[in-house]
């Protein structure tokens, strides 16, 4: 009922918000005669006001046409990569003509950023997504208003998102070899959960994981929204935070928890900092500040933008982070697309590095909250695992603003770069083909010669293993072959479409010099013509 009664005020204000900013501009147009009116400035500036207090605030877009890289303007086409129910993988693809810019974008690193589920749309994290694309290839998870999906296409829990999250990593795997990813906020529970399971089942993992600011352990440090979970059964929030959405919609039916109730919960922590912020606007327009004004409305067009949870995902999430904290406790199962139940192991983990980042003001996750990922993950070396505290920055600063620009980004992008440059250097390298020998080249009675093969250590373990494989009596040819080198981190996964696959590892002869047919094949290979091969430049 209380869903209804909401959209039927917000009807009843829309055409006196219309009227207000008619009237706005009445009053502000230097070629309107009401502009000449006394007390006309503060009259539109009143009438500006009243319309935003009442406006209906719709999802904004990202609106990211460019991005500098290395001083030359890159231009962003942004689709949708993969479409799913409840959310949508969105890509931000950068296209360059300038050669030297083309290279370096092909070759920088993949990220997946997951974005919070928890009112706002993805577009909150607007200037993280600027900031990454000058230096990564970008994804970000798009979650849709749950109010805007039909009953026909099922339920949405908290196990549908931690499933989501694997099925976008393994999909950036599948076309780039592996991926980064980076969680904000509430997301890096399911994604510290995702990655888990991949990691029990033997998975490749991403190459490091960035949580910033998120529950990992609700009892630390904790703060109103903490608070209020705690201190409510799991019942009072069914009972009265759920409400179905009205006809007019197409997720008519559907029980949510409104996205009007969460923005009341977020006004509701700073009531005093909101309304002197819209008193500054008021003041603002008066002035004709108009650098001012414009940073008051892109904040609150995003802040006052909000969406519907599914009612499953709102009330699992509640239970199991902030009331009965399973992933801690280590009693967290998660129900997989096949209907298996699986358990929460972050201490499986041992493939990648952490980083985590908390601002030292954050009144929505506590100090040592999103820490706390770093005792889970007792799989990871301590080398591999880090913690950045931003001074001075709450919540929204480390992940927008200065702060994250100057301080937060600059580290996040050098730890990003640290683990992709490891990772390539332990990839396998492709050698130059061996040649085929022709079957006059070897006795049909030659004697099998054993090889020895270097192969990537399974484990990140200094010492690589080797073994020595006999090889098979010779024939009419030798199949082509590179050497592998040692790591210390696991195998690459296999290639993807963007880069060719690697041969089997080259054949050394052990004990003896080779052959003096096979010496004589192989000069006569090296020097026949190369195949030439061409490779369509493609955009980052």
């Amino acid at each position: 009922m209380l869903y209804k009664i909401y959209e039927t005020q917000r009807s009843f204000m829309e055409p006196f918000a219309d009227f207000a900013l008619a009237a706005s501009k009445f009053y502000s147009n230097p070629l309107s005669p009401l502009q000449k009116a006394p007390l006309a400035q503060r009259i539109a500036a009143a009438y500006d006001l009243i319309y935003r207090l009442g406006k209906d605030y719709e999802k904004p877009g990202f609106g990211i046409q460019t991005v500098p890289v290395d001083g030359v303007d890159v231009a962003i086409h942004e689709r949708v990569e993969v479409n799913l129910p409840f959310c949508e993988l969105r890509r931000f693809k950068r296209f360059s003509d300038d050669p030297k810019t083309l290279e370096k974008l092909k070759g920088q690193p993949v990220v997946l950023i997951v974005a919070p589920l928890s009112g706002h749309y993805a577009t909150l994290l607007r200037e993280t997504v600027r900031s990454m694309l000058g230096d990564h290839k970008v994804y970000i998870t798009d979650w849709k208003n749950a109010r805007m999906v039909p009953l026909s296409e099922g339920d949405f829990h908290l196990d549908d998102y931690v499933n989501n999250v694997q099925d976008f990593i393994r999909h950036l795997q599948k076309a780039y070899g592996n991926c980064h990813v980076v969680s904000v906020c509430q997301p890096t529970v399911p994604v510290l959960a995702a990655v888990s399971l991949m990691a029990s089942r033997g998975e490749t993992t991403p190459l490091s994981l960035t949580m910033m600011g998120g529950p990992i352990d609700a009892r630390k440090s904790p703060t109103a929204v903490n608070n209020l979970a705690s201190e409510r059964s799991f019942e009072w929030f069914e009972n009265n935070v759920i409400y179905r959405v009205p006809e007019n919609f197409p997720g008519a039916g559907r029980r949510v928890y409104p996205g009007f109730l969460q923005h009341a919960g977020f006004v509701a922590m700073n009531p005093d900092r909101h309304a002197v912020n819209h008193y500054d606007y008021f003041k603002n327009l008066i002035q004709g500040d108009d650098s001012s004004t414009e940073a008051h409305r892109k904040f609150y067009d995003e802040y006052n933008a909000v969406l519907d949870m599914d009612a499953h995902y709102y009330l699992e999430t509640i239970e199991t982070v902030f009331q009965q904290f399973h992933l801690v406790n280590g009693t967290w199962d998660v129900r997989s697309p096949k209907g298996a139940l699986e358990r929460v192991r972050p201490q499986d983990i041992k493939q990648g590095a952490l980083l985590t980042i908390e601002g030292e003001l954050d009144d929505i996750s506590g100090a040592g909250q999103t820490r706390a990922a770093h005792d889970l993950c007792t799989g990871l070396p301590s080398k591999e695992q880090r913690h950045i505290e931003v001074k001075g920055a709450g919540h929204y600063g480390i992940f927008s603003g200065r702060r994250w620009r100057e301080f937060v980004y600059p580290q996040v992008r050098d730890f990003i770069r640290e683990h992709q440059a490891a990772a390539e250097s332990a990839a396998p390298v492709a050698a130059a083909p061996v040649s085929v020998i022709l079957p006059a080249a070897i006795p049909p009675d030659a004697a099998p010669v054993a090889a020895k093969t270097v192969t990537a250590a399974p484990s990140a373990k200094p010492a690589a293993k080797t073994r020595k494989i006999a090889a098979p009596a010779r024939k009419a040819s030798t199949p082509k072959a590179t050497a592998t080198t040692t790591a210390k981190e696991p195998a690459a996964a296999a290639p993807t479409a963007k880069e060719p696959a690697a041969a089997a590892p080259t054949t050394r002869w052990v004990g003896a010099e080779a052959p003096a047919a096979l010496v004589e094949a192989a000069t006569v290979a090296r020097k026949a013509p190369a195949k030439k091969t061409s490779r369509a430049a493609k955009a980052a």
